[in-house]
């Protein structure tokens, strides 16, 4: 990019200047918002499975498969 002498401009060109900047600076930010967004998207997906994950309930063991005390209850074998 050429180096622009900003002194040597007249206050015409100086303000098209101004005003191509802006309108760059503009598009680049909402090009670089785009992907932003995109990305965040792609990563709302993850955040659903984890919520997802949180609200299922967790299994538990059935009572009488629970310590009582210091004794363990052990299961009794069918007869075949």
């Amino acid at each position: 990019m050429a180096k622009n002498d900003l002194d040597a401009l007249s206050i015409e060109e100086l303000a098209a200047l101004r005003e191509n900047a802006t309108d760059k600076l503009m598009e680049k930010v909402a090009a670089r918002r785009a992907e932003l967004e995109a990305e965040l998207e792609k990563l709302s997906q993850y955040d659903r499975l984890a919520k997802k994950s949180q609200l299922a309930p967790v299994a538990k063991g059935k009572k009488s498969d629970e310590k009582k005390g210091d004794e363990v209850k052990e299961p009794i074998a069918k007869a075949a």
